[in-house]
């Protein structure tokens, strides 16, 4: 049987890590990773940014009761928002999932909300959340079909204050067994497409193309993945505005991953401004 098709969110999502994970430019950062005996999961993450110095960090804590498929989901960062979820998965009905997401800032006393309600299995992932505003919701909808390889997908939003579309996204794709193909076109406008191929079980890599309707700027980029040996990893990237990124991480133990990473101007090398990262990755 046909596996459940991706939500609209995560199609492409293969190529796009290729392109995003293991880098952190400009940054230095700590993730810490551990689980209670009581099966409460808690991350903390503590960063820097090397070029303004400011410093940032998160507190996240997430609670399962298996039995009746609830997920709670509490978080903290240093900008003082709260964070709180609350979501129910496959008891009304199979592959329905219902959350509440809620936030707020003690400093303001600002909240907001949302209501988040989507539906998978074979062939069909559907989605539709609620902004909780008062003035008038914003809608969020999405659907995506999958046969025999083939995906297509529609995403949308309507501002019900202004009565119009904010958003009107059609996406196609294929994928087959180590290979993906994707393309979008948002709003009409702005239209993009990637490749990702699993080469073998060491090397991935990922192609991606974007251009504005009304613009010859088109953008490209390349980028793969090559995994040394079981713990160590190097990606590299790089797009036709000759930026250049490479990152290298390391299991120094099964608990404790060490990231570097570095952005090169090709344009400006003689110029500096090239941008390093570290990251530490620590699971108690």
């Amino acid at each position: 049987p046909m596996a459940v098709p991706p939500s609209y969110s995560d199609l492409g999502k293969c190529a796009r890590d290729v392109f995003n994970k293991g880098y952190g430019f400009g940054m230095v950062k700590l993730e810490l990773k551990t689980k209670s005996s009581s099966g409460v999961e808690f991350t903390a993450t503590g960063s820097s940014n090397t070029d303004t110095g400011k410093a940032s960090g998160s507190l996240e804590t997430k609670y399962k009761i298996k039995d009746y498929g609830l997920t709670f989901t509490q978080k903290w960062n240093t900008d003082n928002t709260l964070g709180t979820e609350v979501s129910m998965e496959d008891q009304l009905a199979e592959g329905l999932k219902v959350a509440l997401d809620t936030t707020f800032v003690p400093n303001t006393g600002k909240k907001s909300g949302k209501l988040k309600t989507s539906y998978k299995r074979e062939h069909v992932n559907l989605g539709c959340n609620i902004d909780i505003d008062l003035s008038g919701p914003t809608i969020y909808g999405w659907a995506v079909l999958g046969y025999e390889g083939w995906l297509a997908g529609y995403q949308m939003a309507f501002d019900t204050a202004k009565s119009k579309l904010s958003q009107n996204n059609f996406a196609l794709g294929y994928k087959a067994g180590d290979f993906q193909l994707h393309t979008n076109v948002n709003d009409g406008t702005e239209f993009g497409g990637s490749i990702y191929q699993k080469v073998n079980n060491k090397v991935e890599t990922s192609v991606n193309l974007a251009w504005t309707a009304g613009s010859n700027n088109t953008r490209f980029g390349i980028a793969a993945k090559y995994q040394l040996d079981e713990k160590t990893s190097i990606v590299a990237k790089v797009n036709n505005a000759s930026l250049i990124g490479i990152g290298y991480a390391h299991a120094l133990r099964p608990s404790v991953k060490l990231t570097l990473s570095g952005l090169i101007d090709g344009k400006n090398f003689s110029a500096g401004g090239h941008k390093v990262g570290l990251g530490f990755e620590l699971e108690a």
